[in-house]
């Protein structure tokens, strides 16, 4: 049950959580000339800091929302034992390898559907994104879990992120670096104005998804004509991972010339999702007491972390290209929060505090999919407490606090649609 009840607590922050601190943070501005002095910086500061922590680092760093994606694949890896085990002793391994590739397949064709796949022209399509990234992680790791033993499988994890490490590091690059703005210069000093005035304009369109593009054609030049190359390079647009994506990846780019799910960050995804696997391995040993399964996730994960900042010294924490570091830090927050939720919920037993989260759990790729086709669950909320409601809120109680009821509104419907469906059994099963 923690492991459900983790995987909707993740999700449960992607479905309007983070809305929910960024209302709080708007009442704090609205409050912060009204209270005391010490008063109102105190506030002010504990929830602008949560609200920070609630959108992803620039660049390099670590902040909380920077911990949902791998938090789940992480979750993926901790399933994969609990259900390839079972089709392993029922099935054998070749119906366990089947299962494997149908469902990742599934869920990939679900992805590129999700991307537009079926509505928008080539190339306005993104062939790699969140979903796609979830369902290579899991086909690769599962296909290792029923191929490999532990032993074979820590070896793999670890030639994966020093593999990745060694590309990253060593490799060559063009001693250019793709930014709009970086592009914009470049064409401004070649006399290109047209070229530099359309990247430096923030409202143009992503040059990737529109065919032929000649702006594309012109980044290709200008990346094409440099003959310099330098190596240990990890700025944005200014790395390996960037660079394969610009010149291999089709179809449309997430960050205009690369992608944060893109070819080379795949194979450190796939390592995000063996440490799941280890950790569920743990999870179902009968030789660990259930404090034993506790403690061991504790410390695996808190050397994880040190490990993690150890090697961002020389190789950063970085989520836009998965970078080593990064995938030991979410992989020992992951395993340290595993590790609570199994003493909480499955251990002590207290359970009905956790409720919705098996709700969200039970369904994450329904709630995923239902909340981006319907622009988020704010929208009916809106409906149903906007317009005067929500100015009568910020008029009588304080500005912002019409924006707060739309948020919660709009989370306690999503709570009723997972309910909903979790009543009447309905799973999505890919």
């Amino acid at each position: 049950m923690s492991v459900d009840a983790l995987r909707g607590f993740d999700m449960f922050w992607i479905i309007g959580a983070d809305a929910l601190v960024n209302a709080l943070g708007r009442i704090a501005d609205g409050l912060h000339g009204n209270l005391s002095e010490d008063q109102g910086s105190l506030l002010y500061r504990f929830v602008k800091f949560l609200a920070d922590q609630l959108e992803h680092a620039e660049w390099a760093g670590f902040h909380f929302y920077d911990l949902i994606f791998p938090l789940f694949v992480f979750i993926v890896g901790v399933s994969i034992v609990f259900s390839l085990t079972k089709n392993i002793e029922q099935g054998g391994r070749s119906a366990a390898v089947k299962r494997v590739l149908r469902r990742g397949l599934l869920l990939f064709i679900v992805a590129l559907f999700y991307s537009g796949g079926f509505l928008h022209p080539w190339p306005d399509i993104r062939l790699l994104g969140v979903l796609n990234r979830i369902a290579l992680a899991y086909t690769f790791a599962g296909l290792l879990f029923i191929i490999f033993k532990p032993r074979a499988l820590v070896a793999v994890c670890a030639g994966l992120l020093v593999g990745y490490w060694a590309l990253m590091t060593f490799v060559p690059v063009r001693d250019i670096v793709l930014t709009r703005a970086n592009i914009a210069r470049i064409a401004e000093d070649a006399g290109d104005k047209k070229i530099a005035d359309y990247y430096r304009n923030e409202a143009s369109p992503n040059p990737s998804e529109v065919k032929g593009s000649p702006y594309w054609a012109a980044a290709e030049k200008y990346f094409y004509a440099t003959t310099n190359y330098v190596t240990g390079k990890f700025d944005k647009g200014y790395n390996l991972a960037d660079h394969i994506d610009f010149q291999f990846l089709p179809g449309k780019k997430y960050d205009t010339f690369f992608d944060p799910e893109g070819f080379l960050s795949t194979l450190p995804a796939i390592a995000t999702c063996l440490l799941g696997v280890f950790a569920g391995l743990l999870l179902v040993s009968q030789s660990a007491s259930d404090w034993k399964k506790f403690s061991l996730l504790l410390v695996a994960g808190l050397i994880a972390i040190i490990l993690g900042r150890l090697w961002a010294l020389q190789f950063p924490v970085i989520k836009k290209i998965w970078t080593s570091s990064y995938i030991l830090v979410a992989g020992g927050y992951s395993a340290i929060l595993l590790g609570m939720f199994y003493l909480v919920v499955d251990v002590l037993k207290f359970q009905r505090w956790c409720q919705p989260f098996v709700w969200i759990g039970m369904n994450s790729i329904t709630i995923y999919l239902t909340n981006n086709i319907i622009g988020g669950f704010r929208r009916p909320a809106a409906r149903l407490v906007g317009g005067d409601i929500q100015a009568f809120l910020d008029a009588r109680v304080t500005k912002g606090f019409g924006d707060l009821a739309i948020t919660i509104a709009g989370l306690l419907l999503a709570f009723w649609f997972v309910r909903f469906l979790y009543k009447r059994k309905i799973f999505l099963r890919l």
